[in-house]
C-alpha cells in the first residue's frame, strides 16, 4: 500500500468529516484517523492490515494529525530534550549527551504545521505577527518555537521533555548527584520554612529541583505556584497553580508573573513558589518572603551564589522604583536564606555544586556561609555551623 495514497485518502476523509463533527481532543482525532485507514486498507486488500501496513498507517497518522517525525522521539523516555534546528536537522539529548537524529521533516511547511498543532490547542498563537512562543505539551513538556525569518536557517523548535516519574532526593543520592548529608540539610531547611533560591544555567535541572524540595512541604500548608509556562508537578493537597498569559492578536489580555504574584498574596498562601524570577516580580517576591510567606522558593539563572544576588539587585531595579542600593540589599539579605547551585558537569550529568546560607549584610557586603561545596567531584560539608540548625 502506497504511503501517498493513504495520506491523500486520510486528508480527504478528515476534511469531509470536519464538516459534520468536532473531535473532543487529539486522542479522539487519532482514533478516528486509525479507523479510517484500517477500513481503507481492508477494502483495498480484502483482508486485515499486516504488521508493515499497520506501521505505515501509524506513520501517516503522525504526519497528518500528529507530531510527524517527533512522535517516536516524544515516546522515547530515554530522551530528555528534542532540538529541531531546521526541518532537516534534529538533535536529541540522551543521558546528558547531544546527538543528531536521522529523522527529519519533509520540508519547512511540515515543521510549521507541527508547531501549530502543538500551540493552537493551548490557546497560544504563532504567526508572522507573533513569531515566537512558549508553550507546553499535555504531558507537561516545555516547548519553545521561533519562526523564520527570526530563525535565520528556518523555523526551529525545542522541546524539553517532562519526566513521567517524579524524582526524589533518594534518586539523586543513589545517582551520586547529592549526598545524604546535603539532602537531609535541605529537607530540614524546607521544614524550618527557610526561603530557598535555586540557581544554575539553562538545562541544569532547576525546576526539577524545585519539585523535589516541594515534596517536603507539610500537607497542612497552602501552596501557590506561579509560572510563565507551567512545568512544576507538585503533589500537594492544598495547591493552586497559576500561569502567566501572553497578549492576544490585538495586544491585549497579557497577565504577567508580577500581576499573578500580587494577586496570589490575597489568596492566603503559606508558601509561594515562582518557577523562575526574570524581572520586576523579584521585588514583590522578596517582599512576600519578608512578610509572612516564609519557606518560599524560586529559581534564577546564575553561575554562582554571589552572581545570583547581583542579578536579584538588577531585577529589583527593573521595577523603575528609585530604591537606594542599601535598601535593596537589606531586602535581599533578609529574604533569601539558602542558595542551592545546580550544574551540568562535563559528562552531562546534573548535580548540586554548592549550598550556601545568606546570613546577613555587613558594610554593604553580603555575608555568606558555604555549607556544602563540590570538591574533588564530591559534594562535601564545609563544617561551618548552620544559622538555623
Amino acid at each position: 500500500m502506497d504511503k501517498a495514497i493513504l495520506t491523500a485518502h486520510l486528508k480527504n476523509e478528515l476534511q469531509r468529516e470536519a464538516l459534520k463533527r468536532s473531535f473532543a481532543d487529539e486522542a479522539c482525532l487519532q482514533d478516528f484517523a486509525q479507523q479510517v485507514l484500517v477500513r481503507f486498507v481492508q477494502a483495498q486488500m480484502e483482508r486485515e492490515p499486516n504488521t508493515i501496513e499497520l506501521a505505515l498507517i501509524g506513520d501517516v497518522i503522525d504526519v497528518c494529525v500528529g507530531f510527524g517525525p517527533l512522535a517516536g522521539l516524544l515516546a522515547d523516555e530515554s530522551i530528555t530534550e528534542i532540538m529541531v534546528n531546521r526541518f532537516d536537522s534534529i538533535f536529541i539529548e540522551r543521558a546528558g549527551k547531544l546527538s543528531r537524529s536521522d529523522l527529519r521533516f519533509t520540508d519547512e511547511a511540515a515543521l510549521h504545521q507541527v508547531i501549530e498543532r502543538i500551540v493552537t490547542p493551548l490557546g497560544r498563537r504563532i504567526d508572522s505577527a507573533q513569531p515566537m512562543v512558549d508553550a507546553r505539551l499535555p504531558d507537561g513538556s516545555r516547548v519553545n518555537a521561533v519562526l523564520a525569518p527570526l530563525a535565520l536557517q528556518g523555523s526551529c523548535l525545542t522541546i524539553r521533555k517532562f519526566a513521567r516519574r517524579g524524582f526524589r532526593f533518594a534518586d539523586l543520592v543513589d545517582s551520586g548527584l547529592i549526598t545524604t548529608a546535603a539532602s537531609d540539610y535541605l529537607i530540614q531547611m524546607v521544614q524550618l520554612r527557610r526561603n530557598i533560591l535555586v540557581i544554575g544555567g539553562t538545562g541544569t535541572g532547576k525546576t526539577t529541583f524545585l519539585n523535589i524540595l516541594a515534596d517536603h512541604i507539610p500537607a497542612s500548608q497552602r501552596v501557590i505556584t506561579i509560572e510563565d509556562a507551567a512545568e512544576l508537578r507538585i503533589e500537594h493537597d492544598n495547591l493552586i497553580g497559576l500561569e502567566a498569559r501572553t497578549a492576544n492578536a490585538e495586544g491585549r489580555g497579557q497577565i504577567t508573573i508580577r500581576e499573578l504574584l500580587i494577586n496570589a498574596l490575597r489568596m492566603r498562601p503559606d508558601r509561594i513558589i515562582i518557577g523562575e524570577c526574570r524581572g520586576a516580580e523579584a521585588l514583590d517576591m522578596l517582599q512576600a518572603m519578608n512578610t509572612g510567606h516564609e519557606g518560599s522558593f524560586t529559581t534564577l539563572h546564575a553561575n554562582s551564589p554571589r552572581e545570583a544576588l547581583q542579578r536579584l539587585e538588577v531585577m529589583v531595579m527593573l521595577t523603575g522604583l528609585e530604591l537606594p542600593l542599601l535598601a535593596v540589599r537589606q531586602q535581599i539579605s533578609s529574604a533569601v536564606n539558602v542558595i542551592v547551585q545546580v550544574i551540568r558537569d562535563v559528562s552531562g550529568h546534573r548535580r548540586v555544586a554548592a549550598i550556601s546560607e545568606l546570613v546577613g549584610l555587613e558594610a554593604m557586603a553580603y555575608q555568606m556561609s558555604p555549607m556544602f561545596e563540590l570538591r574533588d567531584n564530591e559534594l562535601r560539608a564545609t563544617g561551618i555551623q548552620s544559622e538555623w540548625r
